[in-house]
């Protein structure tokens, strides 16, 4: 069944991670999405390790479903078949992606004026590390660059240790979420106005958007948000806490009195440090190395059973664990997705987004290189020939 954006046509220019996660997310719902690559790409070019079935599983699971058109833009007919096919009375695809560092584009000439010009409603997105205004417009990123310079890295991990990254790349992804969303709603808006428009999303703002509640408590009041392990600085307890066989984590309770009785600590049912969530919070030193000592009394598992109703509590998953997971199983959130060119696939993470009607269906790896140079030059009316001539002149590459 076709996805919600069937029929939307993108061309991407995304590279490494911020950009290509963006526009994954416009693949999975449905679109085409043209991935521009250079003419002489190799999978070591497309990205990092670890290497399996001989391709890059960095560069696979972001760039699933994508179709692969190669082109060298040094040269003018590789520009010129970028406008053409960008053109509405040609190629008809009516939205962008890049995320080179602000100016890369227009000094290709493929810049969002020039772009425009040609197609008036041509949605065009650029995620970068600090926008396309600012004074830091022109300074690179990655990651942990806005991790560091947003303030994500000066509350993750534990009080009195080194600043710490969050283990996965929520810099970059999260610039790519909030590109999809920009592309979105300005799909949305151009069915009244008929107009495109520039979608500008800043990694670095993506970051000062998820602060949320650190940001709010350091600008209205005197406090300044530290790193607190895996506790919360308004709910108690609210953490990971070990137990006889692993590691589990608890949010809130309900019954205080109740949740002492559980965990065999009648001694505290009347402390006065622990009677309400204020109390808990503000002497939580105190509290946590008996939570400690109580919960390693008993597996995760036993835990569980003995907090239903108290508390919500689950264990806390290894990566393989959560792989394994039969809720993530029924969810369809881990999908295997076949390599290019060969009977060989490799499992990647699925869509969060489920639709009734018009459901996601991941169902393609990522493309080879250059195998749809064809078909993206055929949109523009380009023949045989004149493609095996632009092939011939480095102008385009094919997969072979």
């Amino acid at each position: 069944m076709p996805g919600p954006l069937d029929g939307l046509r993108v061309l991407d220019f995304t590279w490494a991670l911020a950009g290509p996660y963006g526009s994954m997310i416009l693949t999975d719902l449905g679109a085409d999405v043209y991935k521009v690559e250079h003419v002489d790409t190799n999978e070591r070019h497309r990205g990092a390790g670890p290497y399996v079935h001989g391709v890059s599983t960095y560069f696979f699971s972001v760039n699933r479903g994508k179709k692969s058109v190669t082109l060298d833009l040094k040269h003018p007919e590789a520009v010129q078949i970028i406008k053409d096919l960008i053109d509405p009375a040609s190629g008809g695809i009516n939205v962008l992606t890049e995320n080179f560092r602000p100016g890369a584009m227009e000094r290709l000439g493929l810049g969002y004026d020039a772009l425009s010009g040609i197609n008036p409603g041509l949605i065009y997105a650029s995620t970068s590390g600090f926008g396309h205004t600012g004074p830091y417009q022109h300074r690179p990123a990655v990651d942990v660059i806005v991790q560091g310079m947003g303030g994500v890295m000066s509350i993750t991990g534990h009080p009195g240790g080194p600043p710490a990254r969050p283990g996965y790349s929520i810099g970059d992804m999260a610039g790519g979420m909030y590109t999809a969303i920009g592309v979105l709603a300005a799909l949305h808006e151009r069915h009244s106005s008929g107009l495109g428009q520039h979608v500008d999303v800043a990694m670095l703002d993506a970051q000062v958007a998820l602060l949320e509640n650190a940001v709010v408590r350091a600008a209205n009041t005197d406090e300044v948000p530290g790193p607190i392990g895996t506790r919360h600085p308004l709910v108690t307890p609210f953490q990971a806490l070990p137990t006889a066989d692993g590691w589990m984590v608890i949010a809130g309770v309900k019954d205080w009195q109740l949740f002492c009785v559980k965990i065999e600590r009648d001694d505290l049912l009347h402390d006065e440090r622990f009677q309400t969530n204020p109390d808990r919070t503000e002497h939580h030193a105190d509290l946590e190395p008996i939570l400690f000592e109580a919960f390693k009394k008993r597996t995760t598992a036993e835990w569980e059973a003995e907090l239903e109703g108290v508390c919500i509590a689950a264990p806390m998953n290894t990566i393989p664990e959560i792989i394994n997971d039969p809720h993530i199983a029924a969810r369809g959130m881990i999908a295997d997705l076949p390599v290019a060119k060969s009977q060989k696939s490799i499992k990647v993470s699925g869509s969060p987004v489920h639709l009734s009607r018009t459901p996601i269906e991941l169902n393609r790896g990522a493309s080879a290189i250059g195998e749809h140079t064809r078909e993206a030059l055929e949109l523009i009316g380009r023949t045989p020939k004149e493609i095996d001539k632009l092939v011939a002149g480095g102008v385009a590459s094919v997969d072979q």
